[in-house]
């Protein structure tokens, strides 16, 4: 069956838990289809049951982001099988903890292949329909970690301090393309990176922002009227930096 003419359909990359899975069901109770990507197909299975039951359409896809040489070429398959795509949410990442100077060069390209080099390709894989409908929304989640420095966090703060450069740069340059770029820096959220094994952090959880605070601005941005955009957005737990 195809979708409504005026159908909004989004990707949303760490989809299966976190910011990504609580953006996923707030596109979906406002109406957005969803293609769902990351790494365990059952849990974006799960999420994909959820939504819909929201009377949308929401489609998994599993996909590694951290095999960077191989993003670009599958997120444009989604794109192409999962139809013209109008919002896309690079949401998914890795945390780090470590000090600079004891942080190996094998983990520092890998969270920067992961947080960074993975949202460039994703980039890619969606501009070519982007600019061919001359219209699309890019969303790219920071941290308040690309503004503030935080001990222990130096690669984590460079990669993201990177995807604000990225958006920065991707939002003049794609202008006059129809394409609005914003990029959110929240602060501490209460998702499962904490649990990691790359992250040692002794946080008050409780006090954190909630997947589904940061999902609702996401949303607000998305939803804006065309020829509006949030370039910039900055989102704190109301007791401030963790």
């Amino acid at each position: 069956m195809n979708p409504p003419p005026n159908q909004l359909r989004a990707i949303v990359t760490g989809a299966s838990s976190g910011i990504g899975r609580a953006t996923a069901l707030a596109f979906a109770k406002s109406g957005i289809d969803v293609a769902l990507v990351s790494r365990s197909l059952d849990k974006l299975e799960a999420v994909a049951e959820a939504i819909e039951t929201m009377g949308v359409v929401a489609k998994a896809y599993s996909l590694d982001l951290s095999v960077v040489d191989r993003v670009k070429e599958r997120v444009e398959a989604i794109a192409n099988d999962f139809g013209d795509v109008d919002i896309l949410v690079n949401n998914a990442g890795m945390g780090y903890t470590n000090h600079l100077a004891e942080t190996p060069l094998s983990d520092w390209q890998q969270i920067l292949d992961l947080n960074l080099t993975s949202v460039f390709q994703c980039i890619q894989g969606v501009l070519p329909q982007m600019r061919q409908r001359q219209r699309g929304t890019i969303i790219n989640v920071a941290s308040i970690a690309a503004h503030r420095a935080f001990p222990n966090w130096g690669a984590y703060s460079v990669s993201k301090a990177a995807v604000v450069a990225l958006g920065k740069v991707l939002a003049v340059e794609e202008s006059s393309n129809g394409i609005r770029v914003v990029t959110i820096s929240p602060g501490s959220v209460n998702t499962p990176i904490w649990d990691t094994d790359t992250v040692s952090a002794d946080f008050d959880r409780q006090a954190m922002l909630t997947p589904e605070a940061v999902a609702q601005s996401i949303l607000h941005a998305a939803l804006l009227p065309s020829q509006a955009v949030v370039e910039e957005m900055t989102v704190m737990p109301s007791g401030g930096a963790l």
